[in-house]
């Protein structure tokens, strides 16, 4: 059956139209609006995958370039693996699905986000989240949705529901924002460092606006939404549990209160690898369920202790910031380097300065942008004391650095600083947001490199434990009080607010008095690491590296940077090729010269200066005589300058032949005495007289010492 649903959001219309398009997959739906169009589809395997104790999901989003009318720049010109932006919307398109299957459902499951038209002024990531949703509330997946999900700006103090690209420039703010019927589910995004109440503000503001959307889709499922598979949970053995239960509860609360991560994670293991030797029975082959009823009760334990007595795994109370230990310059030549310690965690991360040859050319289906400013993540299995095959960048790498990169990204005004930014976070040890050490670590490195940052910044992860009507928040969470644990709330800012976003709720959706107190906790939170920070480094340094590459701009005359590129390129690459220098010139006329210490650099400045500089009346220069006339001579003074000193200004007398004073090829100091409609006129006599009048009178000879 084939069904149109529409919705308006903001200046939007959102089309959703299913049974037209992939009908033999589960759920499919073509999501239009203005010239863009989405097609997302849902599929799930039969059966349960075997062995699993988890939700096979996976998500992708694929981008080609026909829907903007482009051939990929690829050498195949052919779309290859994901790109860093695909792998970043996909991820945006799981975390809101993922909390709201039910337990138990264990199916291959796959949503495909296909991007076939783009007018590059609607965002298809939005389109895309709300697609997959529609997708799986028409098919007969079991989800509890619908979702819907929308993009917050702030424009001149007011907020906006999906701006525009052009409104977006000029926004303040910029926040994903997901909501399910019971609430937000997600959050995504930055900020020019906001205020807490503002943040509130806007997040309330996204669960209102995305209404439209989630009643579009319940329409939707009304008219063509299929019967949900039923989802069937095994019958718990009460008696295996209540043995499981007899035997671990003892052993685990002391365990679950060992403070130190590798201590505490053996210990936990020794007591299941007993409980599993005491009770496996390998005719019944039960282990799976032992193991499977001993991670509910650990994870009862946890939040029973947390909930009930107000204690956490490593002792602290809800408010407590683990202890934090800094360092700055660790590696020595590195631009810039830092090393951050909070806890269990810890990063080091080094800043690299280079030019605008560094930059990194991104495609996307608007053309080939730029980046001038780049922070990789990256996540090796050591740190968590694993081994354990490398692979390629993960997804979860890209999202936790581009987290970063967002929330630091708002400190340096890369228009004022010419250079091009790399931060590299290294993490040596995690227990516990990695993604928060990195902005901590990145904005000390960025201010130990001499980058002129506005402030510093410093995030941190928030957590929630919520059973019934008890509830509680808690600051800078563990590993562990993430994966047991309804929240995970990153939140990266400075002194006076927010930068950086990022929130994934596993339950029903926050409260806003919720959202108030987490927030509030974090800034609290956020302001003693930043008090941290400062006690090793709180301003840039005076000076970039002596290892980094040293840029100076000038400008030039735009009439002028022909003649600084010459025939060809001819001028340009000599300058560069003699000062081992790279120079760029923009059409403005600025140019900037990057080197590897600044005598070079000064070497290519004046030579910039000499191919543009203009002659300037009461100026001398060594010029280089060109052609001789019966009137004068015409001397080069500046590269394509050339002016004429006539007869009558070569000499303090009356000179009859030009050659008696002058050949082609001499070297001879001029003045330039006049300029008229771009002719230059020189003088030789004047410039000798200037030589004359600046001598110094011969000094009285000093008389011999006496021998004695």
């Amino acid at each position: 059956m084939h069904v149109v649903q529409t919705a308006v959001v903001g200046r939007e219309e959102y089309s959703f139209d299913t049974g037209k398009l992939a009908k033999q997959a589960q759920g499919s739906v073509f999501v239009s609006v203005g010239d863009t169009r989405v097609l997302v589809t849902a599929c799930r395997s039969n059966s349960a995958r075997p062995g699993v104790d988890f939700l096979p999901l996976s998500c992708d989003y694929i981008e080609k370039g026909y829907a903007a009318g482009r051939i990929p720049g690829s050498y195949f010109r052919r779309e290859g693996r994901p790109s860093t932006a695909e792998v970043l919307v996909a991820r945006l398109i799981d975390r809101p699905i993922r909390p709201l299957f039910p337990e138990g459902f264990r199916n291959e499951l796959q949503v495909i986000a296909n991007v076939l038209s783009a007018d590059n002024v609607t965002d298809p990531a939005l389109m895309a989240i709300n697609g997959a949703s529609a997708a799986l509330c028409v098919s007969d997946v079991p989800f509890d949705g619908p979702i819907a999900a929308v993009r917050v700006g702030r424009v001149d103090g007011q907020l906006l529901v999906n701006p525009t690209a052009s409104e977006r420039e000029n926004s303040e703010l910029d926040l994903i924002v997901a909501v399910s019927p019971n609430g937000i589910v997600m959050v995504e995004g930055d900020a020019n460092f906001l205020p807490e109440a503002v943040i509130v503000e806007a997040l309330l503001f996204a669960e209102t606006s995305a209404q439209p959307l989630m009643d579009a889709q319940r329409e939707l499922i009304a008219k063509v939404g299929k019967t949900k598979m039923e989802v069937t949970l095994p019958e718990k053995n009460a008696d295996l549990y209540s043995q499981v239960e007899a035997a671990v509860t003892a052993p685990l609360q002391d365990a679950i209160r060992i403070s130190e991560k590798m201590n505490r994670y053996s210990t936990l293991d020794a007591i299941k690898a007993d409980v599993c030797e005491k009770l496996v029975n390998e005719e019944e082959d039960n282990k799976s369920e032992i193991a499977e009823y001993y991670g509910e009760i650990k994870k009862k334990a946890v939040r029973s202790m947390i909930l009930d007595e107000k204690v956490r795994i490593d002792g602290r109370d809800y408010t407590t910031v683990r202890n934090i230990d800094t360092e700055v310059g660790i590696l020595p030549r590195a631009h810039g380097s830092a090393l951050f310690t909070r806890g269990e965690t810890q990063s080091i991360c080094t800043v690299t300065l280079g030019t605008s040859y560094d930059e990194q050319r991104v495609e996307t289906l608007a053309g080939q942008v730029q980046k001038r400013f780049m922070l990789h993540y990256n996540f090796l299995p050591f740190c968590v004391g694993e081994a354990r095959f490398l692979r390629g960048t993960s997804r979860r790498e890209l999202g936790h650095g581009m987290l970063a990169e967002r929330g630091l990204l708002s400190s340096v005004d890369l228009e004022e600083f010419p250079y091009v930014l790399r931060v590299v976070s290294e993490i040596l040890e995690s227990n516990g947001s990695s993604s928060m050490a990195t902005v901590c670590g990145g904005s000390m490195a960025m201010m130990h490199a001499g980058i002129p940052v506005r402030c510093a910044v410093a995030g941190i992860a928030m957590g929630l434990i919520k059973e019934g009507d008890d509830i509680a928040i808690l600051t800078d969470i563990l590993g562990d009080e993430d994966h047991l644990g309804d929240m995970d709330f990153k939140v990266i800012g400075n002194n006076d607010g927010i930068s950086g976003l990022q929130m994934d709720i596993k339950i029903d959706g926050l409260t806003g008095e919720v959202l108030t107190t987490a927030l509030e906790q974090a800034r609290v939170a956020r302001l003693h690491i930043l008090d941290e920070m400062a006690k090793t480094i709180s301003t840039p340094a005076d000076d970039i590296s002596a290892f980094a590459p040293r840029i100076y701009t000038l400008l030039i005359n735009e009439n002028r940077i022909r003649d600084l590129i010459g025939p060809g390129g001819k001028n340009i690459r000599q300058i560069q090729a003699d000062t081992d220098t790279k120079i760029e010139v923009e059409d403005d006329g600025t140019v900037r010269v990057a080197a590897s210490n600044a005598e070079q650099a000064e070497a290519a400045v004046r030579m910039v200066k000499n191919y543009t500089a203009e002659p300037e009346i009461g100026e001398s220069y060594m010029g280089r005589v060109v052609k001789v006339v019966d009137f004068g001579a015409f001397v080069n003074i500046l590269p394509g300058k050339d002016g004429l000193v006539h007869i009558s200004e070569l000499a303090n007398r009356r000179v009859e032949k030009v050659e008696d004073v002058l050949r082609e090829g001499d070297e001879v100091l001029v003045k330039v005495i006049g300029l008229d409609r771009g002719k230059v006129k020189l003088s030789r006599k004047a410039a000798i007289a200037d030589q004359e009048e600046e001598a110094p009178e011969a000094a009285p000879e000093e008389a011999a010492p006496e021998m004695v």
